[in-house]
């Protein structure tokens, strides 16, 4: 079962030297062809900002009682509506809020994509689109969005373990089907 209600408020939010601490995902997929063989290309999942005037990854606010992986986690889900496995953190950026006018510490996480939802807490605030890399960065408007994506190009490109876990997915789900 889903928890179809984003949390809300700042009274259980992380800080971090008087930042704020937010935590993301960049969610992604090894782009499968009709006949069903996996490619080497993947595609990240980017959404629309609350007001719908940016593109970027999900990301939210840390809470005192979630590890930071259930808080990339919780907000892959929320805002995306995207569930799968959060792997090792790209890295730690620390970054001006537009909105705030105050720095903010990220840190963000790959989220390899197992399962997309039809119904999600966020889905009548925002919009999802899966992109080619090139096309995310581009559209992307924050900078150190575009870093952490960076970080993930070049660990998906030199880690040959990453088709190799797709597949073993796509094969157990095709047990799954059969049963």
């Amino acid at each position: 079962m889903v928890c179809v209600v984003s949390r809300t408020g700042r009274q259980f939010q992380r800080y971090n030297k008087g930042r704020r601490q937010v935590v993301g995902c960049i969610p992604y997929r090894l782009k499968i062809s009709s006949d069903g063989t996996i490619s080497e290309e993947f595609e990240v999942l980017v959404i629309s900002s609350q007001k719908g005037h940016a593109l970027m990854f999900p990301k939210g606010g840390w809470e005192l009682d979630e590890s930071v992986e259930e808080a990339a986690s919780r907000e892959s889900l929320e805002e995306a509506g995207v569930i799968g496995n959060v792997e090792r953190q790209l890295g730690k950026w620390d970054f001006l809020s537009k909105s705030r006018g105050t720095f903010y510490e990220g840190l963000m996480f790959p989220m390899l994509v197992k399962e997309e939802l039809d119904i999600w807490p966020e889905q009548h605030l925002r919009q999802r689109v899966w992109m080619k890399v090139g096309e995310a960065r581009e559209a992307c408007r924050d900078w150190w969005m575009k870093e952490a994506l960076d970080v993930l190009v070049h660990r998906l490109s030199s880690s040959p373990s990453t088709k190799k876990h797709v597949e073993e997915d796509k094969n157990i789900s095709m047990l799954y089907s059969i049963c």
